[in-house]
């Protein structure tokens, strides 16, 4: 009986190793071109670079690699592991092997603590492997949801990322999309697009506006690079400690923010660049929540993740979006134990029936337990108006910052003015005309930041221009937070 008769499947013809590799080192493809621009040249390792499906009556030809380069390398430097699925695979379907290099390749990064990068395109399951190919989906989010907290991980989408694959890129910790190359989506557009008419479903740009995306990039090469950059913003890991820039900036530079906050519609996006090491600022979810900013800079150097109201917009309201992105945003820097900057300037919470539907109190529920629970370095800045309990969540002294500072015109209050008289004071307003006057008696007795400072929960009330000096001196001071271990045997016992 021949080996075709006893198996069912035709045997193949091997290529030498020789062979395989010249394939492999040699190959022009679009996946091979994202490799080189993510990794520093000449610096990467290829893992399971001569995997491949044996059998040709699942789909393969005895010698065709699997849809996804898995390996190792410096980016700038630093060791990064990354898969990078290739649509000139088999258009970089996912099966059994193809999982096996992406778990293999998990393994490795958890145990040398180094990020993995994931670049996604790939048409979906390969259908022929049927369970086995699902399961593969599986294995992979249990290794990316093992190394939540441990790694960081961070997903791009140069292409196709469609079902089982956007829930795996959604649990990464930041997603940068290719605009002109990429997709994301769990249903396919053409059936939910169909469903509403110019929705425009499975773009980039829309993922963006529902927070799926944080960060869009023109296309494949701008996303890689910008990842490339991020990179220096987050540790190799969750023990790895603060991560350091060099800046040139003078620490004790006095800044400008009074003409900033003047208007009540200011930009704080404008107040962060004043603050920040050269006025840079690394904004994640911009097209998202707007009406909350979350991003990094650096602060003599040392690396700072922000979250700040935007009183631009619609008075620095928290919805239930916003509270949601900074809820993400604070346990992705406890994680790694990234210095947490808060910057208040929020008229309160959103006021609407549909929030009340939303189970708004649910996302709020998100962000407080986002600040209560994490243990980084917390400085918190009130820089106008705090009102009620957006004032609370916002990463104050009593939720858990380390420092709580405020400008000497914030406006720290259980209610906004007007609705504070009215409740309060109403007794005093004789007339309309009045009405002002007693409001503006409240701004300065009862809403006044000295109040606050009286009974210990603001540190210190400092004037605009030294924010950048103090804010950069507690974060120094609070370096060694996470860093020393103290261990207590007992009590010294007085004389």
């Amino acid at each position: 009986m021949d080996k075709k008769t006893q198996t069912g499947i035709s045997p193949v013809k091997l290529k030498s190793a020789s062979e395989l590799r010249m394939a492999v080192t040699d190959e022009a493809s679009a996946a091979r071109e994202r490799v080189r621009a993510l990794f520093d040249e000449g610096t990467f390792s290829e893992t399971g670079a001569f995997a491949h499906r044996i059998s040709s009556e699942l789909g393969g030809d005895g010698c065709e690699f699997e849809g996804v380069i898995t390996g190792f390398g410096a980016v700038d430097g630093r060791l990064v592991f990354a898969f990078v699925q290739d649509p000139s695979r088999m258009k970089g379907a996912l099966g059994a092997a193809h999982a096996k290099k992406i778990c293999e390749l998990y393994d490795l990064a958890i145990r040398n603590g180094a990020p993995v990068i994931g670049v996604f395109d790939s048409a979906g399951a390969f259908v022929m492997e049927g369970v086995e190919a699902l399961a593969g989906y599986g294995k992979i989010m249990k290794k990316v949801s093992e190394a939540s907290g441990v790694i960081p991980q961070i997903a791009v989408i140069a292409g196709v990322c469609g079902g089982a694959a956007a829930t795996i890129a959604s649990m990464f910790d930041i997603v940068v999309g290719a605009e002109k190359t990429g997709s994301f989506y769990v249903n396919p557009p053409f059936i939910t697009n169909n469903l509403e008419k110019g929705a425009g479903l499975g773009k980039i740009s829309t993922a963006a506006k529902e927070g799926a995306v944080q960060v869009v990039s023109e296309d494949d090469t701008s996303a890689l690079a910008f990842v490339r950059g991020l990179l220096s913003y987050i540790p190799q890991n969750s023990a790895d400690g603060t991560a350091y820039s060099a800046s040139g900036d003078e620490i004790n530079r006095l800044v400008d923010v009074d003409s900033i906050i003047s208007s009540d519609k200011y930009s704080m996006a404008d107040v962060i660049g004043a603050i920040s090491d050269d006025a840079k600022f690394l904004e994640l979810g911009a097209e998202y929540a707007k009406s909350m900013l979350t991003g990094f800079v650096t602060l003599n150097g040392m690396v700072v993740g922000v979250v700040a109201n935007q009183p631009a917009v619609d008075g620095g309201k928290i919805t239930a979006d916003a509270a949601k992105k900074a809820a993400r945003f604070v346990s992705f820097c406890d994680c790694f134990d990234i210095p947490a900057l808060t910057l208040v300037d929020t008229e309160g919470y959103e006021v609407s029936a549909e929030a009340e539907k939303a189970n708004y109190g649910a996302a709020l529920a998100k962000l407080a337990s986002a600040y209560a629970a994490s243990e980084n370095a917390k400085v918190t800045v009130v820089l106008g108006k705090a009102y009620g309990a957006a004032y609370t969540i916002m990463g104050s002294k009593s939720i858990g910052a380390d420092i709580a500072l405020a400008l000497d015109s914030a406006k720290i209050s259980a209610m906004p003015t007007a609705s504070a008289v009215a409740f309060a004071w109403n007794d005093k307003v004789t007339d309309n005309a009045k009405r002002g006057e007693v409001e503006a008696e409240w701004d300065s007795v009862m809403a006044s930041p000295v109040a606050a400072a009286k009974v210990g929960e603001i540190d210190d009330i400092i004037s605009s221009d030294e924010l950048r000096q103090r804010v950069s001196a507690a974060f120094e001071m609070l370096g060694a937070k996470n860093s020393i271990d103290l261990i207590k045997r007992h009590d010294n016992l007085p004389l």
